[in-house]
């Protein structure tokens, strides 16, 4: 029981952590920052849904939004915000059943079947939620590293250059983060299911057998002549 309450509580606090480390990815501006620093006076940062460049000397940020959502956009841009804002959406949603399904908290006190499976229904939607955040996050950071390798390669120099900022390795963190605690509530959860499982039938089976000797030793009280009557009248019966 110690055991599985620690795993619990792992499993809780890195799903905290990775759900907020995937909201945060989504909504902030870093996605892309310039690579040339060095020779720039201020700081440029692109996110999934503004761009926003800060002054090296006063620390003064401006930030533009991106069009309507509606608007032309490139397919990383778009297929990343879907795939973050699905991850988001499963690992906030994971985190809240986890709760749920701790046994410190009352909910369904006199279900511990129930909490169970809360737990690992919770586990499956953190896993489902590390497939979509690792994949935005990856496939646009090696996006990100393809163009500027090609761009290198050809000696094209446009001004400025990115190469992926902390919004992207956060949301790499929490897409791990969801993994781990996913892989903990579902295999651990799987295994205390059994366990229980088994306690179950041990005692359905030693409360069986107490019924079946309760009834022998009361047929054996019986006296001769209770069970004489009642043979005759069970041959009149069948007469």
């Amino acid at each position: 029981a110690g055991m599985k309450f620690f795993l619990q509580y792992v499993g809780c606090v890195f799903a905290f952590f990775s759900a907020g480390f995937l909201i945060i990815s989504t909504w902030t501006d870093c996605w892309m920052v310039n690579a040339d620093d060095s020779l720039e006076v201020s700081t440029k940062c692109r996110g999934l849904w503004w761009e926003c460049v800060t002054n090296v000397f006063d620390g003064i940020q401006t930030c533009d939004e991106y069009d309507s959502i509606y608007a032309e956009h490139s397919v990383k841009l778009v297929l990343t915000r879907a795939m973050m804002i699905t991850a988001d959406i499963l690992s906030g949603l994971g985190f809240l059943f986890l709760v749920l399904g701790l046994d410190c908290v009352k909910f369904l006190p006199d279900e511990p079947l129930i909490k169970q499976r809360i737990c690992l229904v919770s586990g499956v939607m953190l896993l489902l939620a590390g497939v979509p955040g690792i994949t935005g996050s990856v496939w646009y950071a090696v996006d990100v590293y393809v163009e500027r390798s090609s761009l290198l390669l050809h000696n094209v120099f446009l001004g400025i250059q990115y190469k992926f900022g902390w919004s992207c390795w956060l949301g790499m963190a929490g897409s791990l983060g969801c993994f781990l605690s996913g892989s903990l509530l579902t295999c651990c959860m799987y295994l205390f299911r059994e366990t229980s499982s088994g306690r179950f039938h041990s005692a359905y089976s030693l409360r069986k057998g107490y019924s079946s000797a309760t009834t022998v030793v009361t047929n054996a009280h019986l006296p001769c002549s209770q069970t004489a009557t009642s043979k005759m009248y069970a041959v009149d019966t069948r007469v």
